[in-house]
């Protein structure tokens, strides 16, 4: 078997500055670091070479520093490296690189293509899935468990998602993205890097893979980056002190209720009607279905869309593939003026390649203005493999959009750990993006609206990744964390004994549990309910931290968060500066006060 995995050199994002006056990330003296699920995904490889034999191949795009990451690489057990290194490469966007990276696969002629899930700096995660569409490989994301069937050409995977995990399986080659679990975080020795130095590195430019100019770099690139803009983060940092876990718990609620910290934000929009609105393309949201019926990120979408559509023209609609009509009645009250609905046995359950096609199709067919979805485990993943399939912009993981005066649609998207906003712009129609869920508001549902529904065509497609089971261990974790007010977080100071004591809390209260990547690492609580760059980015009213020590990659998902409180025995633990309230105090000394502390007043 032949691996082919693809890296990314990332530099360490906690030595990055912003330089307010250029509005620039100074990168200068800044160390580079395989891109964590990279170097994971490389652990996973060579666990599939040692157990079948072959070879693994490591590729990166990028200038001349990036080589270093291929020698680590190299000391880490890969067998040979590529480098694809042209100076016409420069401001690629994640569709250029991936043109650029598809090209160098071809080339290569693997059996398997595996990437990180999502690189540690864009945090994008589009490039694998857009290279599997430029390949038309078969794939499979956020895969945590993967086997291999030389004989039969097959894979098998378990798979993250929303509710749980999938196991899936399907056709070599294909391209996999790869979760945490996949390996464990290794480190070469000093002996390996030595013997890497050695080891050569074939180098390609754009002539040796075919690619022409427009393909690649900013000529290529169909988005491109307006002005980064730095985003604030000061908390109060405000310690309470007490004599007693009593007084603490009293001292605590009676500065939240002075804060007004249980006050839901005063924003949230109603649906605007659509008579008097300009005519124009439509704006369209692909919904999402959940165990509870529409996710809270297809409302929050058709509220945003709603609001664009009142600047730029345009009926809003949603688009709902694979699930019936019976939805149309909340889409409407949420704010859609037209359902568009594709139905059939190939699109349930929801693949990569059932959807794409459907949306492929409708959007050559109708020509929207705007195209969004939800930056959840199909959103990332159908997204890129439609955007690359049209050769579309796309943002990921975007947190807002806006309309500048010159009409365009900004899409406002964080990058490097959260620390700057990177306001995207396209050059492509429809625009694409994901959103985060929990980061915008919805509308107040009106049930009187009423919608038209049409229905789409299906275009005859084989899946060729099959799920094979859905383990549902999860359910409602997604759902519940993005539209929670009251938000429970779960560090490695709670101790194992300590999780079944914060959920109780938290069922009491109605609150969702929220958990940190060493938490979900040691398995307290599953990978839904994971917050921070690689998972969730959450906006409560109020967010509880029961000893988390407040590593940058939790808190980056919690900076929409209104109000936060920190509890932790020790007052040094980077958390409290980045609370609003700190209470120095052995949690379980204060939880059976917190019901009373933490329930919204009537």
């Amino acid at each position: 078997m032949h691996v082919l995995v693809c890296i990314k050199w990332v530099p360490v994002l906690a030595q990055l500055r912003f330089d307010a006056a250029t509005r620039r990330l100074v990168r200068d003296g800044v160390r580079g670091e395989v891109s964590a699920f990279d170097a994971r995904a490389l652990g996973a490889a060579v666990a599939l070479r040692g157990a079948h034999g072959g070879e693994v191949t490591v590729l990166t795009m990028g200038g001349p520093a990036a080589r270093e990451g291929l020698v680590e690489c190299l000391a880490l057990g890969a067998d040979r490296a590529l480098h694809v290194l042209d100076a016409a490469l420069a401001g690629s966007d994640t569709l250029a690189t991936a043109r650029a990276l598809a090209a160098a696969v071809r080339r290569a002629a693997p059996d398997l293509v595996l990437l990180g899930r999502a690189s540690m700096d864009a945090e994008t995660g589009q490039v694998g899935p857009e290279v599997a569409a430029l390949l038309d490989w078969p794939l499979a994301t956020q895969v945590r468990r993967l086997t291999l069937s030389p004989d039969a050409r097959t894979f098998g995977a378990e798979r993250e998602v929303d509710d749980g995990f999938e196991t899936v399986r399907g056709p070599l080659p294909a391209v996999v993205t790869v979760a945490e679990d996949i390996a464990e975080e290794r480190f070469p020795s000093k002996a390996e890097r030595e013997a890497a130095v050695t080891k050569p590195v074939e180098v390609l430019d754009c002539a040796a893979l075919g690619l022409a100019v427009g393909d690649v770099g900013t000529a290529g690139s169909p988005t491109w980056v307006a002005e980064l803009q730095e985003v604030p983060t000061a908390r109060r940092a405000e310690v309470i002190e007490a004599s007693s876990p009593q007084a603490l718990a009293e001292a605590l609620r009676a500065r939240l209720l002075a804060a007004g910290a249980f006050d839901a934000p005063a924003d949230e929009r109603a649906t605007s009607p659509s008579a008097g609105r300009r005519p124009g393309p439509p704006l369209w949201v692909v919904a999402e279905v959940g165990s509870s019926g529409l996710r809270s990120v297809t409302r929050e979408l058709l509220a945003k869309a709603t609001e664009l559509a009142a600047t730029i023209g345009g009926a809003v609609e949603a688009v709902l593939i694979g699930d019936d009509p019976r939805h149309a009645d909340a889409l409407a009250a949420a704010g859609a003026e037209r359902v568009l609905v594709a139905c059939g046995e190939a699109l349930l359950p929801y693949t990569a390649d059932g959807h794409a096609a459907v949306l492929v199709d409708a959007i050559r067919t109708r020509a929207p203005r705007l195209v969004l979805l939800g930056s959840t485990a199909r959103g990332r993943e159908l997204a890129p493999v439609v955007a690359a399939r049209l050769g579309l912009g796309l943002t990921g993981d975007a947190i807002d959009l806006e309309v500048d005066g010159a009409g365009r649609i900004r899409q406002l998207k964080p990058a490097f750990g959260g620390t700057v906003v990177a306001p995207i712009l396209s050059h492509t129609r429809p625009e694409m993006a994901t959103v985060r869920p929990g980061l915008l508001r919805a509308a107040v549902p009106d049930d009187t609206r009423r919608t038209v529904v049409e229905r789409l065509a299906v275009p005859s497609v084989r899946s060729r990744v099959e799920i094979v089971r859905h383990d549902p261990s999860a359910a409602g974790a997604g759902d519940a964390l993005d539209a929670a007010a009251l938000v429970l977080g779960v560090g490695m100071g709670v101790g194992a004994d300590g999780v079944a004591r914060v959920r109780a809390l938290a069922e009491k209260l109605g609150a969702a549990l929220a958990a940190t990547r060493d938490v979900t690492d040691a398995g307290w609580l599953p990978r839904q309910h994971q917050v921070g760059i690689t998972g969730r980015a959450i906006a409560p009213v109020l967010y509880v931290a029961f000893g988390i020590r407040g590593a940058m990659e939790h808190v980056v998902g919690l900076r929409r968060a209104k109000t936060i409180v920190a509890i932790n025995k020790s007052p040094k633990a980077p958390m409290m500066k980045h609370a609003d309230f700190a209470v120095v105090a052995d949690i379980h000394d204060l939880l059976p006060y917190l019901g009373d502390v933490l329930r919204p007043p009537r």
